[in-house]
């Protein structure tokens, strides 16, 4: 069984690799990233049995958390003072994001709980599985949630790049001396810890908030070279990509054109509230965008320390919306349920 998996994920790294290597030939923006993501994708559509073990994504989420922490210095708090205003307007732009996304999958035919959590940007494991509990379609909720994060991530980067906003770390990454690898070395302690608290992905969190806050008392930074970054994005790329198996290319077209029409009504929303942001606030306008994106934590994540686009306003919004999203999404569930049962008793009356 171990040495299956082992197989299995092997074959989605060389995959990868190869997709990287593709991509890195081709000039293409975020190669180690994009290129392994978009081979496992189109390999698990071809029928490939793809994979990367969770215990190696896990661990290669915890590199990303303490990367992503590490971004935090002691001057980051004369910056707090002004995110209550961009959150606010993330939590009306997650609600006018939803409501017109659950509309257009309506109409294409989803049940109203499915369609609702199907439209959720964010905390897609707890969305497909509240979905399933509150009567909704699991399926439908997992293809329309998985197929909105890849989208994101294959159009945020390369529009980004298109307009010259966030230079990579590649570009920038072998002028910064190495620092602080111990911190690596903690990670298979921090982890298990961060699931016995039951933090959401623990994986990405707890090591995020242990770097984070030693950067804040400026005790450690890690910093990785390029090629370990590389590394680093080549692993999460691929799995990421992996995630696509079962659907075979007809249904994927389906699904990808009503996951496609939904995507871009979310940005196209989200994006009013960035700009929003940007004024209001005063940060980047590109910044302000991908910390609303409708992506996923981890992947958005991903895409903020790879464009070099202040990782820590997005990880912050994007945890938030998470949060906020778990909170809310049970009582929305069960109100829906509840008029669903209403509906169907007029109906049958």
């Amino acid at each position: 069984m171990i040495q299956a998996s082992l197989q299995v994920t092997m074959r989605s790294l060389a995959i990868g690799a190869l997709g990287g290597i593709t991509f890195q030939f081709a000039g293409l923006p975020l190669p180690w990233m994009l290129g392994p993501l978009m081979a496992n994708m189109i390999a698990s559509a071809r029928g490939l049995d793809v994979s990367v073990s969770e215990r190696l994504r896990n661990a290669f989420l915890g590199v990303l958390g303490l990367v992503m922490g590490s971004q935090m210095t002691p001057q980051l708090t004369n910056r707090i003072i002004d995110w209550p205003l961009s959150a606010a307007l993330l939590l009306v732009g997650i609600a006018a994001s939803t409501a017109l996304t659950a509309a257009w999958y309506r109409r294409c035919g989803f049940d109203p709980v499915s369609a609702w959590f199907a439209s959720a940007p964010g905390a897609m494991t707890a969305m497909i599985l509240l979905g399933d509990k509150m009567g909704g379609n699991p399926q439908r909720i997992a293809i329309a949630q998985s197929l909105r994060v890849m989208l994101v991530i294959l159009i945020l980067p390369p529009l980004f790049w298109g307009l010259g906003d966030g230079a990579g770390p590649s570009e920038v990454a072998d002028e910064v001396q190495i620092n602080d690898l111990w911190l690596l070395l903690i990670l298979p302690l921090v982890i298990p810890l961060g699931s016995w608290i039951r933090l959401p992905t623990p994986s990405l969190l707890a090591p995020l908030f242990l770097a984070g806050s030693l950067g804040i008392l400026d005790v450690a930074s890690l910093q990785l070279p390029s090629w370990g970054m590389g590394i680093m994005f080549w692993v999460l790329g691929s799995a990421i990509g992996a995630r696509f198996g079962g659907l075979s290319s007809k249904s994927m077209g389906k699904h990808l054109w009503q996951a496609g029409v939904a995507t871009a009504l979310a940005l196209l929303t989200l994006g009013i509230f960035a700009e929003l942001i940007h004024w209001v606030v005063d940060v980047p306008r590109n910044v302000a965008f991908l910390a609303l994106a409708p992506g996923g934590f981890g992947e958005m994540a991903i895409v903020a320390v790879a464009l070099g686009l202040d990782p820590t306003f997005v990880a912050f919004h994007h945890l938030l919306r998470m949060v906020a999203l778990m909170a809310f999404a049970p009582l929305w569930g069960r109100w829906l349920t509840k008029n669903s049962k209403l509906v169907n008793q007029k109906n049958n009356s």
